[in-house]
């Protein structure tokens, strides 16, 4: 490979305008672009959203526009270097903070990109996923995958607002985005019904041995029932190792959903960990607590509720501001995608 390739003014214009009538044109000059050295290209930038700057205008939101004009009212975080009008917090994940308030019912819809809701603040919200009715409190995780019915209400006071994760940016390049809007759907299954099979780690129902494995058996996963289990795996874990969590799928023991992945990060008191670099983009909310991250040479100061974009390629360094309570963060990653595609890598510090 060479780095002295032939550039489009060294080729006559004719035959360049030849190429042109019949829709193509040559590779040579374009090829460094599309494939560089050693590092991707990359437009997108680490970014840093402070909820208490865009809750202001999503609540106002609520005051401009009636669910019923809005459909899903969302204030959308968009990474400027890929572009405001793309909607893409990093090039395959959408992020975008959604608002129900009291007595308000989102329609009961499906689409084909994989979604999932992390609860931001409120209380007496809920989400109805294939007929089962999930309670939604402050660091709950809900899937709403590919395909299967999904609605949102409201039964409680004052705002509800979650932070939509979507692969919205792929199924969308690939043309092949779109949704079905159906009737309100009747909840079929009973209050806690995952969770009463799934909700101890290492057991399982014994007859799902011999069943056929379901693609999604777990939608709702409670805050309170990770944060148990980082404090746990805390008192165990050495300073110099990260105490980190992959939400999976719990029949399989793979990732909840085809593309996207999901995991929590606790950081204990005083404590500064540094994630290696990866292949993969992720998205960082901050639940609980505060400190800085440093992304790409930027440092950000963060907040509870405080949601901050990572480009592929990059080390995350975060560090706790507090030295007596712990801090916990819920990431969201394209590493699935990457496994699949046969692309994910992570790098020693030699390699960063």
């Amino acid at each position: 490979m060479s780095n002295s390739l032939g550039r489009l003014e060294d080729l006559p214009a004719d035959y360049l305008q030849k190429l042109r009538s019949q829709n193509t044109l040559p590779l040579w000059p374009s090829l460094r672009a599309v494939l560089p050295y050693g590092k991707p290209s990359r437009a997108t930038k680490p970014v840093h959203w402070r909820y208490e700057h865009v809750r202001p205008d999503l609540i106002r939101a609520g005051e401009l526009t009636p669910i019923e004009k809005a459909e899903r009212r969302v204030i959308v975080l968009c990474n400027p270097g890929l572009g405001l009008e793309t909607m893409r917090a990093t090039p395959t994940i959408y992020i975008g903070l959604q608002l129900i308030l009291p007595g308000e019912t989102a329609p009961n819809h499906r689409h084909t990109p994989s979604a999932v809701r992390f609860v931001v603040e409120g209380d007496g919200g809920f989400t109805v996923v294939d007929g089962e009715k999930l309670p939604m409190e402050k660091g709950d995780l809900i899937l709403t995958p590919p395909g299967l019915w999904h609605e949102h209400g409201h039964e409680g006071k004052g705002p509800v607002v979650w932070l939509d994760a979507l692969d919205l940016p792929l199924i969308y390049g690939i043309e092949a985005s779109y949704a079905i809007e159906g009737r309100s759907q009747v909840v079929d299954k009973p209050d806690g019904w995952a969770a009463a099979r799934f909700g101890t780690g290492g057991v399982v129902p014994y007859h799902s041995l011999d069943a056929r494995r379901q693609t999604y058996p777990m939608l709702r996963f409670p805050w309170r029932d990770v944060k148990r289990a980082l404090d746990e795996l805390a008192a165990v874990t050495p300073r110099d190792q990260a105490v980190q969590l992959a939400y999976i799928n719990p029949e399989t023991g793979q990732e909840c959903l085809p593309t996207l992945g999901f995991s929590a990060i606790q950081l204990r008191p005083g404590e500064e960990l540094r994630l290696p670099r990866r292949s993969a983009s992720g998205v960082c909310h901050v639940v609980e607590g505060s400190g800085t991250a440093l992304v790409q040479g930027e440092a950000f100061l963060f907040s509870e509720t405080d949601t901050i974009a990572v480009p592929t390629h990059e080390e995350l360094c975060l560090s706790n501001a507090s030295s007596k309570s712990s801090a916990y963060l819920f990431m969201v990653d394209d590493a699935p995608l990457q496994r699949k595609l046969g692309i994910y890598e992570v790098f020693n510090t030699s390699e960063a």
